[in-house]
């Protein structure tokens, strides 16, 4: 499949729509990193929560959603597979109301057996926009928070 380029000048699709050209080259970006992740059995999504909870430890499910920019529904429907494969287990918090969700041991051991492949996407990734480019990108993503 031919790769275009997302640059107004040189694709005669691309938009000149911050958000369209932002959810094109994120559906571009997941594809890379779906290539890699393919045959660890899990997905982008589900990584993204592993790596979150590893860095976090136990959260409570409202505020991991927070964090992530998930809504209520996606961060369920996204944790759901991985607690019943016994990757994350969730307790009853404090507040009735509330629900903390952790990894496992088996939730660990596979977020450290997927890292290589995740870091095979983002050396992909940075190849493919430069490392400066890379980290300029990094930096003007964290600005629209």
């Amino acid at each position: 499949m031919k790769k275009e380029s997302l640059s107004p000048k040189k694709n005669r699709f691309a938009l000149p729509c911050a958000c369209a050209n932002l959810r094109r080259a994120a559906r571009l970006v997941t594809r890379l990193y779906d290539e890699e992740l393919a045959g660890t059995g899990l997905e982008l999504s589900q990584f993204t929560l592993l790596m979150a909870l590893s860095r976090a430890g136990e959260i409570a499910q409202g505020r991991l959603g927070a964090v992530l920019s998930l809504d209520s529904t996606t961060l369920t429907r996204t944790l759901k597979p991985l607690i019943e494969e016994g990757l994350l287990q969730t307790r009853p918090g404090l507040d009735r109301r509330e629900r903390l969700v952790g990894l496992t041991k088996a939730g660990k051991k596979k977020f450290i057996s997927t890292l290589p492949n995740w870091e095979s996407a983002q050396e992909r990734l940075q190849q493919k926009l430069s490392l400066r480019k890379y980290d300029d990108l990094m930096r003007l993503l964290g600005e629209l928070e």
